[in-house]
């Protein structure tokens, strides 16, 4: 369940926060097949069953970048903010990827508030995304995302 900040301002103070973990999500290959298509990337390694089974992996292993993308998924199972006007996603920081996921593996994401900080008009957050994989000590991914909140203006 995701953790709530009622407005962005509750976010100061937060940093080392623990966000529970989300549930698991299983990666089927017609997902990682539909991210081969939409991306160009049909490398062997992740879309031919057959021939994966004799490669490095022992079979197809979804895409790093597949996995990173998922950190859009998981982050509002993480961590939700109201209260705001708008906000945007800045960017991402420390991107690493340690650990190739399996095709038909669980998934689930975990975090941390790592920094807060007020910058014009809003408040910046930093959440450090590890995703792991059901069953294994190494995680897959994690990766540093950079969220900014505009708060609402009030009419007084």
């Amino acid at each position: 369940m995701a953790k709530i900040f009622e407005k962005p301002a509750d976010l100061m103070g937060a940093e080392g926060t623990v966000l529970a973990p989300t549930e698991w999500l299983e990666i089927d290959q017609d997902r990682v097949n539909g991210f081969a298509d939409v991306t160009g990337d049909h490398q062997w390694i992740h879309v031919d069953v057959e021939r994966a089974k004799e490669g490095p992996f022992g079979g197809t292993i979804v895409h790093g970048y597949l996995t990173m993308s998922l950190v859009n998924y998981f982050l509002p199972q993480l961590i939700e903010v109201r209260g705001f006007a708008h906000a945007v996603n800045v960017g991402a920081d420390r991107l690493r990827f340690l650990s190739p996921v399996k095709v038909g593996s669980r998934i689930r994401g975990a975090g941390e508030i790592v920094s807060v900080e007020e910058v014009k008009g809003g408040i910046q957050s930093v959440v450090r995304v590890t995703i792991e994989i059901e069953g294994q000590d190494k995680p897959a991914c994690v990766l540093d995302t950079i969220s900014r909140y505009f708060p609402e203006v009030s009419d007084a």
